[in-house]
């Protein structure tokens, strides 16, 4: 029997945009905070390990791994974002991140306060990510139309953040990070409209979305305490 008849949401009488529309915001919700097992694993092992100190002492083939590894397996997460395949690449992609992200979270930890600015930087993300779930839920303009431009300024923080890796700015490091909270937080605003708006309706795409503008606000965030708030032994 199909689905939307037994569903007790139609029964209640929504309508079966309303109904997939919640389905994949619910899906979304779970896989998100089961995709931040894999990275908090990703950073412990590359901590653990010692590979955040072998990355610290190649920034520019670190870069580049990062780059390839990174865009690499989006390709595939959206290739195979209909199947549990899908799933499965999301949540190595989620490793890989925090493998990635050990290399920060190292260098905070060598920090005389740096468990404490870790903390502070993921509570700062959790309330930024449910300010803009609530927002997305009550704003109703529909705000697509600033994901263009929020997409050019990602990609000249990209470009401007490849360009530190050689000039070693701390003013353009500083600014990069000011810019990337503000961009990445509009994004995540955006993108959780979608979902709730209906515009999105694979969870799979929706939470790789989502988490993209967790890390990058946690990241940066983070880079910003450290700058301001790191204390050294």
């Amino acid at each position: 029997m199909n689905d939307l008849r037994t569903s007790p949401l139609a029964r209640a009488g929504a309508a079966p945009g309303e109904v997939t529309r919640n389905r994949v915001l619910r899906n979304t919700y779970w896989l998100l905070a089961l995709s931040l097992i894999p990275t908090v694993l990703g950073a412990a092992i590359g901590v653990g390990t010692g590979l955040a100190q072998v990355m610290g002492g190649s920034p520019g083939l670190t870069t580049i791994v990062f780059l390839v590894g990174a865009f690499g397996l989006m390709f595939a997460i959206e290739k195979n974002k209909h199947s549990s395949l899908g799933v499965v690449l999301l949540l190595a992609f989620t490793f890989f991140m925090g493998l990635m992200l050990s290399r920060m979270i190292g260098f905070v930890l060598g920090m005389a306060n740096g468990a404490t600015l870790i903390m502070t930087a993921f509570g700062g993300t959790a309330a930024v990510f449910g300010t803009m779930a609530v927002l997305s839920t009550t704003i109703k303009r529909d705000l697509s139309g600033l994901g263009k431009w929020l997409f050019v300024g990602a990609v000249v923080i990209l470009l401007a953040a490849l360009a530190n890796i050689f000039l070693q700015l701390p003013a353009l490091m500083l600014t990069i990070s000011v810019l990337a909270v503000a961009i990445f937080s509009a994004f995540m605003l955006v993108d959780l409209q979608r979902v709730v708006n209906g515009g999105e309706t694979n969870y799979i795409s929706a939470t790789l979305a989502i988490y993209l503008d967790i890390y990058n606000v946690f990241v940066n965030l983070l880079m910003l305490l450290g700058i301001f708030g790191g204390e050294r032994d």
